[in-house]
């Protein structure tokens, strides 16, 4: 059976992080002298409040946590946090309806970055910093979060680590998943140090060089002006920079970073696969944009850097507008949506790594036509990957394919156009956040989308970011049998 009391009393706790995290936008706001102190101030005390009900709900609980018990204590901790993150927006009337609060509040948890809001320079400051942060948390997990800062507070940590952690393939760098958890965040906070002061030198100033870095650590791309001209080009190269790196595999550069052998990093498989990808990427359109577009060398090379790592992070920072690019451009972004960037970064998709695994697959199963008899085992830098991983694997991307047919289909029938519709799809489903289309541009938001759409987005962000089973085995009837 489901261990509800031990559900209610996790969920109650980790309301009070959630809380501490509207009393810094509080802060903001007061130091701003804005109008969002109210809808910030009755937040904190629902959420205060909400956290009391559900450990009072869990008192006395049983503390053994099972694997089932993981899979449901994750996705429902998703979706609370999103539910209490619309206060601020639907207290303060900053958008017009729950829908487009909880869609503006799931696309920042999940670092999709799509928002609903025409204008956000508009937006006071409070409610700017309030989505850049739940961005930045969302980035390496709620969770996984809470493990690195309380190890206590989450019962059955290896179990939520599993449901919560992205890629086929999960690596510790210590015995204790707590201590793995703090020093992979010491590595998400340097970056994001490193790229608050990168920024402050380029000329930009203090509070959007820190929403700015948050959402580049984050991968997210929640921007806290709508005039993308903003960027410079010194800006441009310093987000292309941090936004690559986090898309690499959060491990792998906390143990090039111990070492210092940049080796480390080269000899991975999937980092390679990664760095080749952005650099053919970027070189095919920078032709495109300077034979059919008229650009120069320099402005091509970097708009077209700039956007390759943005769409294959799952960024989704624009410092140009793609939908005026060459129409072959439109696919080689929609397959950086497909690919996402590395396991164990901030980045969605799916996965260099299982790229990988793929072409790895199909190279075995031409060597098999050949050698029918032999055993090919399947080895990713010198680890063999186990049978089950491969079935995980190739049913993991009928999944994704399936879900991106189905949803697709539905967008179409409420009438919006092919490319907005398949576009849209890769990008919730990847967490991606720009879309390619007529009727919703790369620059444009996406308020005209019908509230169905909304829903069925909010719904695909939330698979795109705890990487698909971990929400469907919940709707699965085996999930709820008692044995």
């Amino acid at each position: 059976m489901i261990n509800l009391k031990l559900i209610y009393k996790i969920l109650g706790s980790l309301l009070f992080i959630e809380t501490v995290m509207l009393l810094m936008c509080l802060g903001v706001a007061f130091y701003y002298h804005e109008d969002d102190v109210l809808a910030f101030g009755t937040s904190i005390a629902v959420s205060i409040a909400s956290g009391f009900v559900l450990r009072y709900l869990g008192h006395g609980c049983d503390n053994s946590l099972s694997r089932r018990d993981a899979y449901l204590v994750v996705a429902l901790t998703w979706v609370v946090f999103s539910l209490v993150g619309t206060m601020p927006f639907v207290i303060g009337g900053y958008l017009p309806s729950f829908t487009d609060a909880f869609f503006e509040t799931m696309s920042g948890f999940t670092t999709t970055g799509a928002t609903i809001i025409d204008d956000v320079s508009v937006l006071p400051h409070g409610i700017l910093f309030w989505r850049s942060l739940i961005q930045w948390i969302g980035g390496l997990g709620i969770v996984f979060f809470t493990i690195a800062i309380l190890p206590s507070l989450v019962g059955g940590s290896v179990k939520v680590f599993a449901a919560e952690a992205t890629g086929p393939i999960k690596t510790k760098l210590h015995p204790r998943l707590s201590t793995t958890a703090k020093w992979i965040w010491v590595v998400y906070l340097l970056i994001t140090i490193f790229c608050i002061g990168s920024l402050m030198l380029a000329g930009m100033d203090v509070f959007r060089s820190i929403n700015y870095a948050f959402t580049s650590a984050a991968t997210g791309g929640f921007a806290v002006d709508s005039d993308y001209s903003l960027f410079t080009p010194a800006i441009q190269y310093i987000l292309t920079f941090f936004c690559f790196i986090a898309g690499a595999n959060f491990t792998l550069l906390y143990m090039t970073a111990s070492q210092r052998r940049i080796s480390t990093l080269l000899r991975s498989s999937e980092f390679k696969f990664y760095f080749f990808v952005v650099l053919a990427f970027s070189a095919f359109i920078v032709v495109e944009l300077m034979w059919k577009n008229g650009y120069s060398l320099e402005p091509a090379i970097r708009s077209s850097l700039f956007h390759v790592v943005s769409f294959i992070t799952t960024t989704g920072f624009l410092a140009d507008d793609p939908g005026k690019w060459p129409h072959v451009t439109w696919v080689v972004l929609a397959v950086c949506m497909f690919f996402g960037a590395c396991s164990g970064s901030t980045s969605g998709g799916f996965k260099c790594i299982r790229a990988v695994m793929v072409l790895k697959v199909i190279k075995n199963e031409f060597r098999q036509m050949l050698h029918p008899n032999a055993i090919l085992p399947m080895k990713i830098d010198g680890t063999n990957v186990p049978s089950s991983k491969r079935v995980t694997l190739l049913a993991f991307l009928a999944t994704y394919l399936v879900l991106c047919l189905f949803c697709s289909f539905s967008m179409i029938a409420m009438g919006i156009d092919n490319t907005n519709a398949i576009t849209i799809t890769l990008s919730c489903l990847g967490n991606v956040g720009p879309t390619l289309g007529l009727e919703i541009g790369p620059t444009m938001s996406w308020s005209i989308l019908p509230d169905t759409a909304k829903w069925i987005c909010s719904v695909l962000m939330l698979i795109g970011r705890l990487e698909i089973f971990s929400v469907l085995v919940i709707f699965s009837p085996q999930f709820w049998k008692e044995n």
